[in-house]
């Protein structure tokens, strides 16, 4: 049997320097990994004072601070029945803008924010809600007037301004409730005077704003300001591929507001002067070769029978065609639209001089306005 030999001198010298050499690694790993690190120090970075606000946004601050309570928060609500439980159940269907228009309660909007509307709430800026009852429209106008029955105390009616006046690049500013947001304010200029919208009757507005401070849905009914906080249009609509703000938005002006707005309060409705007559369609009377607005029937005992204007008859079998009206006061009109916006210049009572043509020849017939629906 063999003895297995004892470690030699050299082998005991190899060990020795392995241990050693695994003690020193121990400590090393130790102090390098396992002693804290010291935190290095953190020198706080001074606050640089802002200064005072630029003088135009102490301007823009002090505007939004007046005129915002006025601007309030309308949804129309549409109630529905359920056909098999017969429940009804009232569902929000649209919300838009609107600002105070007097201390009595009254609120004005667009037409199109409450059309079809079976009820409206209106939200004050300080977040009580009444409901509304509708004091009546301008459809053509794309206005309406609501009354709330909100104490005076809480309602803060806007400043009238001026829009016939108005300059392109004159500072503007739209507070409203775009996509829900109440309260919003945005600012731009006005980049377009004179433009033309359709209402939602299909009627032209003339004289529309122009403005690229930004008006998205639900800004409508919202008030339009100048840089004095006072009312100069209704934001009413916007030219937008994508749905959003596009840089285009549109607003009646102040002028037509404050003569329709009173109209309304008053009568429920607007009270247009007219002819008291029934004309053709415009695409018929195209047809046939019409350039301006046929006649086709007179309304018995209205001013337009009285003036001896003929409408449109048949006489031994055959249609004669009626008068042809080509111009109010030397004002050309080629259309039914373009003859009740040149009506539109006039109050029940005024005397206007139409220029028709009867028979292949052009005469002149004066005509008193009357009051039509």
């Amino acid at each position: 049997m063999n003895t297995p030999p004892a470690n030699t001198p050299r082998q005991k010298r190899v060990s020795f320097a392995l241990l050693l050499l695994l003690i020193l690694l121990g400590w090393w790993f130790f102090f390098v990994y396992q002693r804290p690190v010291p935190t290095p120090e953190i020198t706080p970075i001074a606050v640089t004072a802002r200064g005072d606000l630029a003088a135009d946004e102490q301007s823009t601050i002090a505007l939004f601070r007046s005129a915002s309570p006025a601007v309030v928060y309308i949804t129309n609500i549409e109630v529905r029945r359920n056909i098999f439980s017969l429940n009804i159940h009232e569902i929000p269907q649209g919300t838009g803008s609107g600002f105070v228009w007097d201390k009595q309660g009254r609120v004005v909007t667009n037409y199109h924010v409450i059309e079809s509307a079976s009820r409206v709430e209106v939200t004050l800026a300080d977040r009580s809600t009444w409901q509304a009852t509708l004091v009546g429209v301008a459809p053509d106008k794309d206005l309406a007037v609501l009354q709330i029955s909100a104490p005076a105390e809480k309602l803060s009616p806007l400043p009238l301004g001026e829009s016939h006046n108005l300059l392109v690049g004159q500072k503007v500013f739209a507070i409203g409730n775009p996509f829900g947001l109440d309260q919003t304010l945005t600012s731009g200029i006005v980049s377009a005077l004179g433009r033309e919208i359709q209402s939602a009757t299909g009627r032209t507005i003339q004289g529309v704003i122009q403005t690229d401070a930004a008006i998205n849905p639900g800004n409508s009914g919202g008030p339009l300001l100048d840089s004095a906080g006072r009312l100069i249009g209704v934001n009413t609509a916007i030219y937008s591929p994508s749905g959003g703000s596009a840089g285009i938005g549109f607003a009646v002006p102040v002028d037509v507001v404050a003569e329709v707005i009173p109209e309304i309060i008053r009568h429920g409705r607007l009270i247009r002067p007219g002819l008291g007559i029934a004309v053709a369609d415009d695409q018929i009377a195209k047809r046939i070769g019409v350039a301006g607005v046929l006649v086709m029937n007179i309304e018995p005992g209205s001013s337009a029978e009285s003036a001896g204007l003929r409408g449109t008859r048949r006489v031994r079998g055959e249609i004669v065609i009626g008068d042809v009206i080509l111009a109010v006061d030397g004002h050309k009109v080629f259309s039914y639209d373009d003859l009740r916006n040149a009506m539109d210049r006039y109050k029940v009572g005024d005397a206007v001089t139409l220029t028709i043509e009867r028979e292949e020849r052009q005469i002149q017939l004066p005509v008193v306005l009357e009051e039509v629906g």
